[in-house]
């Protein structure tokens, strides 16, 4: 397959090419946790660059419920022509345009002030910085079923807006990834104990979702092909789980891995296994092709042609980039011009491997903050600074989400 043919999905849309800008944590919302204006002029810069997918970063289910205090909420219609406006311009170029739907489960910080819900009670173990998470409180029957009501929700608003798909994050340890790791999911009763178990959450709210919205809106689904930590959800786990989704009517299966403990996402394990430089789980999805009856998507580390067109040239539908479209959005025009660009960020090498999987991150936010401005990307930033830079923001941000949860609960006492 090449990498600028068109793919035609289970559901009859059509992708123009072979080429996804993959989620980004891009924290840019607007005063009411909707997408600011910033955020639509980044999206902008994507869908000028020539991609044929563009995913949204998280989109948050609960306003409850936030992987960081500058995210998009989408719960309720009260900001509506917001999310329309970022459809509108995310699609201008003809790209499709899905909305990624998200619960971050124990993957919250303390300091935002919320409950922490997840299936059990497993604190996150992330040394020295572990206290930044709150030991988060197991789930009832009740918990669950609001939650299906809500990927539910927010799946018909994002039709509603004028994307063309949705795809639901069960992966990189957010709340349904946790369901599926026997090490988060300590449960006894019907969502614990077998894989059948610990994926019905999961399998509940995909069919929940395909039967609120219309045939032609895209399903996706992100899934780890493995955790990356001993006695997690692992590859043979992962097949499974994608035999229980080929039934089910999802348009696109997208594998990565790891999560806050183990960010395999960012090449770094920690079950002892060395991930490739590029297409990190390129391996797992060759084995999971064999079954799955929905084209996949595999994300980790690309940025360079010849490694996409190895994606593709093993059975892979759609190759996702990150990391690369935050240097250089136009990296699929380049490539379809005949320019092989491969963009690359400093290396960091620090010994405290949660502290550089922060800066990682911190790193790639720099860009999208300069993109947003219409700057190009600075990919030689010092991961110190971009770091120092990130925690400044997050800490603003966190006090002005409290204050608007206070005022939203507020609100809806008085009522």
């Amino acid at each position: 397959m090449k990498l600028f043919t068109p793919l035609a999905l289970p559901n009859g849309a059509v992708i123009p090419n072979r080429l996804a800008k993959a989620a980004m944590e891009e924290n840019m919302a607007d005063a009411d946790h909707a997408p600011s204006d910033a955020l639509l002029r980044l999206y902008d810069a994507w869908a000028r660059g020539g991609v044929g997918l563009i995913l949204t970063g998280n989109v948050m289910v609960d306003s409850r419920a936030m992987t960081g205090p500058n995210g998009v909420v989408l719960e309720d219609d009260a900001h509506l022509e917001r999310f329309r406006r970022w459809a509108q311009i995310a699609r201008a170029h003809g790209a499709q345009v899905w909305m990624q739907i998200n619960h971050p489960g124990r993957q919250m910080q303390a300091a935002l002030g919320q409950t922490t819900l997840a299936p059990s009670a497993v604190a996150l173990d992330l040394g020295g910085l572990s206290k930044r998470f709150a030991v988060p409180k197991a789930m009832t029957d009740h918990d669950l079923a609001e939650l299906e009501q809500r990927f539910t929700r927010s799946a018909m608003l994002a039709e509603q807006s004028g994307f063309t798909g949705v795809e639901i994050h069960a992966a990189h340890g957010y709340l349904l990834s946790q369901f599926l790791s026997p090490l988060t999911n300590l449960r006894q009763d019907q969502w614990g104990g077998s894989i059948e178990n610990r994926a019905r959450l999961l399998v509940r709210i995909v069919r929940s979702v395909r039967s609120a919205v219309s045939p032609g809106f895209a399903v996706a689904v992100k899934l780890n092909s493995a955790d990356f930590q001993r006695g997690g959800f692992d590859a043979d786990d992962a097949r499974q789980v994608v035999e229980m989704l080929n039934p089910l009517g999802v348009d696109l299966v997208e594998l990565s891995g790891g999560s806050y403990e183990a960010p395999a996402m960012q090449g770094q394990a920690r079950d002892g296994r060395t991930l490739a430089r590029e297409a990190y789980f390129l391996e797992f999805a060759r084995d999971i092709a064999a079954i799955a009856q929905m084209p996949l998507m595999v994300t980790g580390g690309i940025r360079r042609r010849e490694v996409a067109e190895r994606v593709t040239g093993s059975g892979i539908a759609m190759v996702g980039m990150a990391t690369a479209l935050s240097i250089a959005p136009n990296l699929p025009r380049d490539w379809l011009a005949g320019r092989d660009e491969a963009p690359m960020l400093r290396p960091i090498a620090w010994k405290n491997k949660v502290l550089g999987s922060l800066a990682n991150m911190a790193v790639v936010t720099f860009q999208l903050r300069r993109l947003s401005r219409g700057r190009a990307a600075d990919p030689a930033v010092s991961p110190l600074r971009a770091l120092m830079l990130s925690q400044l923001a997050t800490a603003c941000h966190t006090r002005r989400y409290r204050r608007w949860r206070a005022a939203l609960s507020a609100a809806q006492t008085s009522k």
